[in-house]
């Protein structure tokens, strides 16, 4: 089988077509449509005796007045509602990821109202979703009064164990890196929950004070020195007391990653010729490539196939970080960026990871399913991606998404 090898791994444009390349935006509501449907006449329906022209004149004259008074009444009252359900993005109000959150579980509060005052704090979407997930999880009697310091991005899990283990002693602070961030990125975020800069941060990695095993020998010519901590400090929720030194966190998240890095079983990537390291940098490319933990393996695959039949692996999250910022909206211009990072110019893995990574990403990179897939799709606003062997059925899963609208 010959496979094209300028084709994209993400749904969107493909290789020859024009056009900028969109991003994906969710829609987290429910929409509940009531049809009413009318009677029929009674059987023993009698219709009234005929009226005279002018009572029927009359009639039609008042009714229509009537209705138009209803009717500019109705649009009086609608009109600040519906503005308001058009403005209604369930996401709109949701704090940026990384930005710290002072969050108050009031005594005696219940998962409900839990959830919702996590939602009017911008940490969730959907309030009732926390509900229902520590609900099922057996856990709504286990949650904790106190205050927390909670940042945006979070999980609904990370949060129902922060606030199920209750908050922290006096003489200690928790810190949280979500995952998926940048290196620069998980430095500011730090500094936004303690009283210390990302300089201070950034110093002790740069000096030699803090080290790690998975430092790569070298960086692209020009590329800022605490790029070689990209990926290196494992995103999680920590405990540290309160005098605990900017080396000292920095320290805790980096063995962490080591801890978790060896873990991890990388024989069979090691057969197929890469290292530990180059795992940990398919896992950062997993890490923004899935929505759903259930499509890691299986994006781990159409990379690992990539790989191996010498394709390109055009991954969008590479361009954009390149790029070195988010633009929103990929254009063609920027899939020509000139870096080694950007994957629809240059062939194989970028030279470091593209931020931070959870477990399970680094299990999926390690473990790949094994398939004949070259090619993924956003294929519903869940977040499920659909898998592809052939450039065409890649192509109508494209054409299906658009349709559906999961797709621009």
């Amino acid at each position: 089988m010959t496979l094209p090898p300028d084709q994209r791994v993400e749904g969107g444009d493909q290789a020859g077509e024009a056009g900028p390349v969109a991003p994906i935006e969710y829609i987290d509501q429910d929409v509940d449509q009531e049809v009413v449907w009318f009677g029929e006449v009674a059987p023993d329906y009698r219709p009234p005796p005929p009226r005279s022209s002018l009572g029927v004149i009359a009639a039609k004259v008042l009714a229509a007045v009537v209705l138009i008074g209803l009717a500019a009444l109705a649009i009086t009252w609608a009109a600040p509602r519906l503005a308001d359900l058009a403005a209604a993005d369930p996401a709109a109000n949701l704090v940026a990821a990384g930005q710290p959150v002072e969050f108050t579980v009031p005594d005696g509060a219940t998962a409900r109202s839990i959830g919702s005052l996590l939602e009017e704090a911008g940490l969730v979407v959907d309030g009732g979703s926390f509900e229902r997930f520590v609900s099922v999880g057996g856990v709504a009697d286990e949650l904790k009064a106190g205050d927390y310091n909670l940042v945006g991005g979070m999980s609904t899990e990370s949060i129902a164990n922060i606030i199920v283990a209750g908050p922290p002693a006096v003489d200690v602070f928790r810190l949280t890196v979500i995952e998926g961030l940048r290196i620069e990125e998980m430095l500011e975020s730090l500094a936004s929950q303690t009283d210390h800069s990302a300089d201070d941060f950034a110093a002790p990695l740069l000096d030699g004070s803090v080290t790690s095993p998975f430092l790569p020998a070298e960086l692209p010519e020009g590329t800022p020195p605490i790029v070689a901590w990209e990926g290196l400090l494992f995103p999680a929720t920590y405990e540290f007391e309160v005098d605990a030194t900017p080396a000292m966190i920095v320290q805790r998240l980096n063995e962490e990653m080591i801890s978790r890095m060896r873990a991890i079983d990388w024989s069979g990537l090691e057969a197929r010729g890469f290292t530990p390291y180059q795992g940990l940098i398919i896992a950062s490319l997993i890490e923004k490539e899935a929505r759903l933990d259930d499509d890691r393996a299986l994006i781990s695959s159409v990379i690992a196939n990539r790989l191996d039949a010498g394709m390109l692996l055009q991954i969008d999250a590479t361009v954009i970080y390149a790029l070195g910022e988010n633009p929103g909206r990929v254009l063609l211009e920027d899939l020509e960026i000139v870096s080694p990072w950007n994957t629809y110019r240059y062939q194989g893995l970028p030279p470091t990871p593209i931020g931070g990574v959870r477990a399970a990403s680094l299990e999926a990179a390690a473990n790949p399913e094994q398939t004949d897939f070259f090619y993924y799709v956003l294929v519903d606003l869940d977040g499920r991606h659909g898998f592809s062997t052939t450039l065409e059925e890649h192509q109508a899963k494209v054409a299906q998404a658009r349709a559906d609208g999961v797709l621009p």
